[in-house]
Parts: structure tokens; C-alpha cells; sequence
């Protein structure tokens, strides 16, 4: 009898044991099976966030200068910052800003708005200029040819900057006197300002467009 009894317990163990390791089984699929829902259920949760790309402005900007200026007032010096910037769309529009402020950025932010209030219209023939012009401020001067097509921009320095954003391609420059960019900016604008078109040329002397080209 006490064998039949110690068999029976060693079966009733091996049973216990065998239901002990099924349900470690069961409860390890069921964490495996809730490892894997999660990432669905946050998948699920997660919102699109959906970019809005900058509108690129066609109006260009290109810092010429940037100094520091000093001003003698009651009880010492101020000191401030003066910025030259060019402003053109290059589609024939053209101005130059000047603006003082105590900080850099401040002064270029000014001298923008003070460049789009005072825009030029540029006359531009075939990515040139029509005829040959002399530009004069202050003590500088520039002189602008017209180019062929392939030239390019044959400028330096505040020159060029107006050139290249009015939106000219081909064209020679020479700048003389001054070597200030503020007049060599001004002097440029003040030669591109100056051009007249083969039609306001026409018109004025009263005869056709052929006759004048001839």
C-alpha cells in the first residue's frame, strides 16, 4: 500500500507541475500578445503632423555694409550700427536702404523697409541695358556698357550687388573716384535710373522704331 500511495503522489506531482508550466506558457504568450498590441494601439493614437513650407519671396536682399558709427551727444558717445542693404526682385526692380540702430539685425531689418520704399524700374533690353550711362554721387562715378550675350556681370563690390538684383545678366562697369560703397551703390542706381528705352527715345524725336534703328 505505501507504494501504490508514494506512486500516486509522485503522479499528482508531476501533474501539479505540468499545470504550473502550462499556465507560465499561457501567461508568456499573453504578454508577448500585449508587447505587440501596444505599438499598434500608439500607432493608432499618433497623429499626421502636417508641414507648412515658407512661401519664398521673389524679393531679394543682399547686405552691402555693415559699420559702426559713433555720435557725439551730451555726456559722451552713442554708439549704433549702420547697415547698407540692396533690395531687387530681379525682374527690373531695384533700391538701396540705409538704417542705424543699436543692434545689427535691427539696422538690416530698417534698412530693408527703407530699400523696398525707394525701388527703381530698370529698362532692360535682351538681359542688358540699352546704351552706355554714366552715374554719378558725391565724389564716386560708375560707368555702364551694355554686353553681349555670355558676358555676364562684370562688377565688384555695392556695383555688382545692384546689377545682379535688378536682374541684368550682361553688362561691363567701371567704377571711378570714390571707392565708398554707399556712392558707388548710389551712383549706380542713379545710371540705371537715367536709361531711356528705344521707345521713349522714338517718341520724343517724333519718328517710328524703325527709322531710329535703322
Amino acid at each position: 500500500m505505501s507504494e501504490e500511495k508514494e506512486i500516486q503522489a509522485a503522479e499528482a506531482s508531476e501533474t501539479v507541475e505540468e499545470v504550473k508550466a502550462e499556465a507560465v506558457e499561457d501567461e508568456t504568450e499573453e504578454n508577448v500578445e500585449v508587447q505587440q498590441l501596444k505599438p499598434q494601439r500608439k500607432g493608432q493614437r499618433r497623429r499626421k503632423i502636417e508641414t507648412v513650407e515658407p512661401v519664398e519671396s521673389e524679393w531679394k536682399e543682399q547686405v552691402v555694409q555693415i559699420r559702426r558709427v559713433t555720435k557725439v551727444v551730451k555726456g559722451g558717445k552713442k554708439l549704433s550700427f549702420r547697415a547698407i542693404v540692396i533690395v531687387g526682385n530681379k525682374k527690373g526692380q531695384v533700391g538701396m536702404g540705409v538704417a542705424k540702430a543699436a543692434e545689427v539685425i535691427v539696422a538690416i531689418q530698417k534698412a530693408v523697409a527703407d530699400g523696398r520704399k525707394n525701388l527703381i524700374t530698370v529698362p532692360i533690353f535682351k538681359t542688358t541695358i540699352p546704351h552706355m550711362i554714366t552715374g554719378r554721387s558725391g565724389a564716386g562715378s560708375v560707368v555702364l556698357k551694355p554686353a553681349s550675350q555670355g558676358t555676364g556681370v562684370i562688377a565688384g563690390g555695392a556695383v555688382r550687388a545692384v546689377l545682379e538684383l535688378s536682374g541684368i545678366e550682361n553688362i561691363l562697369s567701371k567704377s571711378l573716384g570714390s571707392k565708398s560703397p554707399l556712392n558707388a551703390a548710389n551712383a549706380t542706381l542713379n545710371a540705371l535710373k537715367s536709361l531711356r528705352t528705344f521707345k521713349d527715345v522714338a517718341a520724343q524725336r517724333g519718328i517710328s522704331m524703325k527709322q531710329l534703328l535703322g
